[in-house]
């Protein structure tokens, strides 16, 4: 059993973040106030984080306007983050750690603020050569990555992972982790462009608005079609999606617009296809940081790396209600809040 001078307890005795009192009414409506309150005793098998860099999510203005009805109030939102630990188990005491949660920011007291408590099980230490802020962003967008990916079955060398949505933030991830799997990568962007992010190989892609997708998936992989598709995007993504599954094929899912598609039942089974659904506010901090741990090593090898915060997307505690703007506009930057910036 840990006593008090095991937890260093007295490394900070109040936290400073933002809160949110009620659920607001439109995001345009989230108030964030900037306020002190005082630190719980620390329990057994927590440590407290000094927070140096704290991700800003869709997931968190969804929670601040009621739309995750076991968000609870008041609260410190904030799902990502990273920082060093300053008080917890001697072992842990003084490491640059990293990790996220469904929980954070939700359910309990999340990571916008100075200082926060999760478990020491759920922190992950941060590779060399990776920096803080860029640390904070890595979170969600690689554990919907990853866990979509795991739970279809990891893509192995040689199968073909066709990621719809392929230059948003999980969408870039999921490249990764298939890249460094040695799996191919299709990707699908609504508009021509090129690919933005990180890969391991080569990633063709295809134009949604210029080239029929499922018959260019089709030509590219000798007929066979997609052995994994990861729809990022939806609905809007749905068809052509299935269309372009090979036979025995996994679909992943991560999000919505509209709620209903047309779904063909006869083609499912004579498929044979799987269709694996994510949501990663049902992960505590404890199982989102064993899903970060397995993915660390790629980080220290640089096979793995995280989305690059730019210092225009860097935002402190007084301009968290533009950051949040900046998320809910869709921005493509990667937005993190520091304290004191």
């Amino acid at each position: 059993m840990m006593n008090n001078e095991d937890l260093n307890i007295e490394a900070a005795t109040t936290v400073r973040g933002l809160r949110l009192h009620a659920k607001a009414p439109s995001y345009d409506a989230i108030e964030l106030p900037i306020e002190t309150h005082p630190l719980r005793p620390l329990r057994p098998g927590e440590v407290l984080v000094e927070i140096h860099a704290a991700a800003v999510n869709p997931s968190d203005a969804k929670a601040a306007t009621g739309l995750m009805p076991y968000a609870v109030f008041p609260r410190t939102p904030g799902r990502d983050f990273a920082g060093q630990v300053v008080a917890g188990p001697q072992d842990l005491i003084g490491k640059r750690v990293f990790g996220s949660s469904g929980d954070l920011g939700i359910r309990q007291n999340g990571s916008q603020a100075s200082h926060m408590i999760v478990e020491a099980d759920a922190v992950v230490e941060v590779p060399d050569g990776i920096d803080i802020k860029a640390a904070a962003g890595i979170g969600v967008p690689f554990v919907t990555a990853w866990q979509g990916l795991q739970r279809a079955g990891l893509p192995a060398a040689g199968e073909t992972v066709l990621i719809l949505g392929l230059n948003g933030k999980v969408g870039q991830a999921a490249a990764q982790i298939a890249t460094w799997r040695g799996a191919r990568v299709i990707g699908v962007v609504r508009r021509d462009e090129a690919y933005q992010g990180h890969a391991n190989a080569p990633i063709e892609v295809i134009a949604a608005d210029k080239t029929d997708v499922p018959a260019r998936v089709r030509e590219l992989t000798d007929g066979k079609g997609a052995d994994i598709v990861y729809n990022t995007v939806g609905d809007p993504f749905y068809e052509i999606g299935q269309k372009s599954l090979a036979v025995r094929g996994r679909a992943i899912f991560i999000s919505a617009i509209d709620r209903f598609v047309n779904f063909d039942l006869l083609a499912f089974y004579k498929g044979q296809h799987t269709y694996v659904g994510i949501d990663t506010i049902s992960l505590n901090s404890v199982e989102t940081g064993a899903i970060l741990k397995q993915m660390a090593p790629g980080f220290a090898a640089g096979k793995l790396k995280p989305i690059p915060i730019l210092e225009t997307a860097i935002y402190s505690f007084e301009n968290a209600h533009e950051a949040y703007q900046a998320v809910m506009a869709s921005s493509r930057d990667r937005i993190v809040l520091v304290p004191g910036a």
